[in-house]
């Protein structure tokens, strides 16, 4: 019997190690998919392509924060193999179409993760895994392997000789205790005559009602198979389908081992006909390795997008892992013939040329995530702007914040699709943006539009120029999110010619003040009649007159006073001027780490107060340029990129939440970040490597250089953009994306007066500082 010591310590060998046949199409430092599959990163380490519909990984196990992903690294069994998975969230689901290969009597539970034997669970070794393929040892003898196209999943299972099975088990998804009973309503399995194994179910869990359709084929028809209904109940022999709740399939093999089984899977959101459609269009053939090949070939052309130089190897490792993960979402939704749910619930079809997504935390990657694609994928970029103006319009609730296999779950606040689009918009992006106004002006000024979470107390929030902590839950943080948001759909007003609804917006956009107290210097939940929350402290989650009421979204007073990213020389003025903010600054990465014993575990990743591990403050170290003090933000975000990341699977300090995270990494790693993605500028911080190669749309390249750059000098003390000196500490889109060479020059101490002087500031609100 394997023990789970000598298969932690296989695995943790293995996780890095490339296969030699597929080391010519990484030259530059591999991905450790194991990267954020321990601690809280929530990642998974399994087969997908860039942005691809499926994401084909092992199972181990359900029941867990720690396993929203259905992965957790260090877990000592394996469930199986399903075909979609989410990387980096909060909360789970997915988990679709569960693949259990092995042998022995049949068991149709999985059993508790303390218990294999008492289940299909399957202790394991071997583990390995690189973009678009996996595989694992199991302790049956088999070997299974996973790799992917964008709309189907391939397994190949190699069994030792004698009896064996597949078990396809439609009942596997996320549990948690909250969940209202059934979580799944409806479910059928059918094998046609040529041996296809097709099902449906519909899924109550985060993205409720949201339904997945799959088709199946085998290399081998199996000898026999048995279908099971709810309560495990054995259909009679010679049954081809079962309609249920929580519906099974076994296929037996009486020698399993007499050649590889390979499994394609195809799956839709549409209905079975276009699961089929997808397998056919996307499996031609049997070729499991040419599919791997493919798949290879894609995600090389898309890591390589950033090639560095110099660093420790694990800092490479971590960089390439980084981009990996800001790949991998949002995922395709639409099927081959364009059709797809949107969120209204009906089909829909995509025009010519276009597709559909699924998967966006926009909450989290408005930040940081698409402002890279921008960089990196512009046309990937400008796929999903299409995609989020259509969806708009077909949203019941307007602009999208959480959008989850056509269902809008209204997670988080703010309706942050528009921060997106008009970023786009400002960076040239062609778009057609104004279809996007109607919806997005009823999110702005109807009240009487139905509301998710999200959006609650606009109404409010336009009357009184705040939403009250009395009226509802995390009311500061709305405040802040519908004013950024205001900033953002004030720009796409200006865009579609509606001049009064975008001075109103601009206007409404300095509503982040009236949660923020100007007297103490924090944000403050503030009530109806215009009082403040007292006795105030920032440490507090709020007032908390119920047990799960906050007043913050994800964060505490400390952490939403610098929340603000859009009017940043007025939260300035509103703390007391520069001096002040500056010593603000100080204190929040210097204050004791201390939080109330009702934090959420998302609160992580603490310097003082400043939470790295969450998404709230994460622009928080790059405000010192607003003050003059850059070499602040060097210190500091150098810090970050070396004590929150690691070449380890508990490398992610927090949730990656779908790529954020690691996309804070790549560009700070780079040596700039988007305080404001709708400002469309970045302010410089400390670049990681010597040398960075980013390619850029047109064959055009942006090369950072950073000669010389060593852990010992963090300092930028110079700068200069195409050979010409920079006083700036920032720079505007529009110049990095027409190529050429952003040379720092680096050091062990600090240079104050570079950045210091008002006129080399960064903009924000639209102007310099004052």
């Amino acid at each position: 019997m394997l023990t789970r010591r000598a298969l932690l310590a296989t695995t943790a060998t293995a996780a890095v190690a490339p296969l030699p046949a597929f080391a010519a199409t990484t030259p530059r430092a591999a991905p450790n998919l194991f990267v954020g599959t321990g601690g809280d990163g929530h990642t998974y380490p399994g087969a997908t392509l860039p942005f691809g519909m499926v994401q084909l990984s092992p199972d181990t196990d359900v029941d867990r924060w720690d396993t929203c992903s259905g992965y957790h690294h260090g877990d000592g069994s394996i469930m199986g193999f399903s075909h979609t998975h989410l990387s980096g969230t909060g909360i789970g689901d997915m988990l679709d179409v569960l693949v259990v290969p092995t042998r022995g009597p049949v068991k149709l539970l999985p059993g508790p993760l303390n218990d294999p034997d008492a289940g299909y669970r399957q202790r394991y070794a071997d583990e390995h895994a690189e973009p678009g393929y996996y595989r694992v040892a199991l302790e049956t003898g088999v070997r299974a392997e996973l790799t992917v196209t964008e709309r189907t999943g391939w397994h190949r299972y190699t069994f030792p000789r004698g009896a064996g099975h597949v078990l396809v088990d439609l009942s596997h998804l996320v549990l948690d205790k909250s969940d209202a009973r059934p979580l799944i309503d409806e479910a059928s399995l059918r094998i046609d005559a040529d041996g296809t194994l097709t099902g449906s179910r519909r899924v109550h869990r985060w993205a409720k009602g949201r339904r997945i359709h799959f088709a199946m084929q085998l290399s081998r028809r199996p000898d026999r198979v048995a279908f099971y209904g709810d309560d495990d109940a054995e259909q009679p022999a010679g049954a081809t389908g079962v309609a249920g709740k929580r519906v099974k399939a076994v296929l037996f093999y009486e020698d399993a081992g007499a050649a590889p089984i390979v499994v394609r899977c195809g799956i839709s959101a549409v209905d079975v006909a276009g699961a089929r459609r997808n397998l056919a269009a996307e499996a031609k053939d049997w070729n499991f390795d040419g599919t791997r090949r493919a798949a290879a070939r894609a995600w090389a052309g898309q890591l390589g997008a950033i090639a560095v130089e110099g660093g420790t190897a694990d800092q490479r490792a971590i960089m390439s892992s980084a981009l990996y993960h800001a790949l991998v979402a949002p995922t395709l939704f639409s099927d081959v013939d364009g059709r797809y749910i949107g969120l209204d619930r009906q089909v829909h079809e995509v025009p010519a040329g276009q597709r559909a997504y699924s998967t966006y935390s926009l909450w989290d990657t408005y930040r940081t995530l698409h402002p890279l694609l921008t960089i990196v994928a512009p046309d990937r970029a400008k796929t999903l702007v299409d995609d989020l103006i259509r969806q708009t319009q077909q949203s019941p609730y307007g602009p999208l914040v959480w959008p989850l296999q056509g269902v809008e779950t209204g997670t988080m606040m703010g309706w942050h699709a528009v921060p997106v689009l008009a970023e786009a918009q400002a960076k040239g992006i062609a778009a057609d943006y104004a279809a996007a106004w109607p919806a997005i002006a009823r999110r702005s000024f109807d009240f009487t539009a139905p509301d998710l979470d999200n959006s609650k107390g606009r109404d409010l929030y336009d009357a009184k120029g705040y939403v009250p902590a009395d009226k509802w839950f995390e009311s500061v943080s709305r405040t802040q999110e519908y004013a950024y948001d205001d900033w953002a759909s004030a720009k796409l007003a200006r865009a579609a010619g509606k001049d009064a609804d975008a001075a109103r917006l601009l206007k409404r956009s300095g509503n982040w003040r009236n949660v923020i107290d100007g007297s103490i210097g924090f944000a403050r939940p503030r009530f109806a009649d215009g009082s403040w929350w007292t006795p105030y402290d920032p440490i507090q989650l709020g007032h908390m007159p119920k047990p799960w009421w906050r007043d913050y979204t994800e964060a505490n007073g400390w952490q939403a006073t610098f929340l603000n990213q859009h009017d940043i020389y007025g939260l300035i003025a509103h703390i007391g001027g520069h001096a002040r903010f500056e010593a603000k600054l100080d204190a929040l990465f210097t204050a004791p780490s201390t939080l109330p014993e009702n934090a959420p575990p998302d609160i992580a990743g603490l310097v003082g107060q400043y939470a790295h591990g969450n998404e709230p403050d994460q622009h928080a170290a790059y405000l010192y340029a607003y003050v003059g003090a850059p070499w602040k933000t060097q210190a500091m975000v150098r810090r970050l990129c070396t004590e929150m990341y690691h070449n380890a699977p508990a490398g992610v300090i927090g949730n990656d939440d779908c790529g954020q995270m690691s996309a804070w990494f790549v560009m700070s790693a780079l040596g700039f970040y988007p305080v404001d993605p709708v400002e469309a500028v970045y302010v410089f911080g400390s670049p990681l490597f010597e040398r960075a190669t980013v390619a850029l749309s047109g064959g055009k390249r942006l090369v950072v250089e950073a000669p010389g750059n060593t852990a010992a000098t963090p300092y930028v003390t110079a700068v200069t953009w195409n050979g010409r000196p920079w006083s700036k500490s920032w720079i505007a889109h529009a110049d990095l994306v027409k190529g050429g060479t952003l040379r720092f020059t680096m050091s062990a101490t600090p240079n104050p007066a570079f950045g210091r002087a008002m006129n080399d500031r960064p903009p924000s609100f639209g102007h310099a500082p004052a």
